[in-house]
């Protein structure tokens, strides 16, 4: 067992995906108790994602999804990955959370994304425009400011004002200067465009400002981990994933996870092909040795505090013994980590 992986926090981040000929209620569902799982496992922390008006994903209300794992869970750390802040108004996430810690003390993260709707119709539905994300830096400094108390309106963000829920930036382009400057953790994705991610932690760690909420980078990277019996098998537990990803390029649409049986069936387009076959590689996927090889490689390539796992698949089965797996591969600790 690797001394690296051993140490390291592993975390899961999981998106609610909707699988075909399932409402997206199971999806929800199936989120609170794959918490459970992850809980029992040792995973360090838990967290579920913000999307709106995407059909194959349930998961539109990150902070009220939240409070449902937390409520079903006892220890892990509960939070979002995240909810993406152009698209509210930081007074109102800053009372979400105060009201998240109120309830669960000392168990609640609050991760933040830049992104705002993912088409015009969303963006237009929830009052909001692409140039929204521009002023992202000024959103995160009022909302930690909601916190803080130091608002010039005159007005208290309550139960907020006072109480500490460490924040977590997701880093996508600008986002890591934007996490260094404002000296907060940053969640940097994804694992199959290493320079990318080697080139975003780099411009962190080297613009990093000391803060009252971080007084050194924290580095945690994100990405898919399949482990199964057989290469093969971990390999199509990705299957469904990537096949939505491809349709999403193609046809506009992000739908729900289909069976891998039925997609290795499918005629695509080349188009198709080259987009689906992009989207399964340079995943973690493997045996137990082949992922604690790979995980050790990224590791060290990264310098990385903390790992956040987002696998999804049709097959719950399966996905569930992967992180079963990945488990017994980091052999996860309850309480480690920051």
């Amino acid at each position: 067992m690797s001394a690296l992986i051993a140490r390291t926090p592993f975390s899961v981040l999981d998106r609610s995906r909707v699988r075909e000929g399932r409402p997206p209620a199971e999806a929800l569902r199936d989120t609170v108790a794959l918490a459970r799982e992850a809980e029992a496992l040792g995973y360090h922390r838990f967290w579920v994602s913000e999307h709106h008006g995407v059909p194959g994903v349930a998961g539109s209300a990150p902070t009220v999804l939240a409070a449902a794992v937390a409520a079903a869970t006892r220890t892990i750390r509960v939070g979002t990955g995240g909810v993406m802040l152009p698209n509210h108004q930081p007074l109102v996430v800053a009372e979400q959370f105060g009201v998240l810690e109120s309830l669960f003390p000392g168990r609640i993260d609050m991760g933040l994304g830049r992104s705002v709707g993912f088409t015009g119709g969303v963006r237009k539905a929830l009052g909001r425009d692409k140039d929204d994300a521009e002023d992202f830096a000024a959103q995160v400094a009022e909302l930690l400011g909601w916190f803080a108390g130091t608002s010039p309106t005159g007005v208290r963000a309550r139960p907020a004002e006072g109480l500490r829920v460490p924040p977590y930036l997701l880093a996508m382009g600008e986002g890591a200067r934007i996490a260094a400057d404002a000296g907060l953790p940053m969640v940097i994705g994804d694992l199959r465009d290493r320079e990318r991610m080697l080139r975003g932690i780099d411009v962190y760690r080297s613009a990093f400002r000391p803060s009252a909420w971080a007084p050194e980078p924290y580095v945690v990277i994100s990405g898919s981990v399949a482990v199964a019996a057989t290469s093969r098998e971990a390999r199509r537990l990705l299957v469904p994933e990537a096949w939505a990803a491809a349709h999403a390029r193609t046809h506009g649409t992000f739908p729900p996870l289909a069976p891998a049986g039925d997609i290795e069936r499918r005629t695509m387009t080349a188009k198709e092909r080259d987009l689906y076959d992009a989207a399964l590689a340079g995943h973690v996927a493997g045996t137990e040795e082949e992922v604690a090889d790979e995980l050790e490689s990224v590791l060290k390539e990264t310098g990385a505090d903390e790992a956040l796992v987002t696998t999804s698949s049709y097959d719950r089965t399966a996905l569930l013994d992967s992180y079963r797996r990945l488990a017994a591969v980091s052999r996860c600790e309850p309480g480690a980590g920051r």
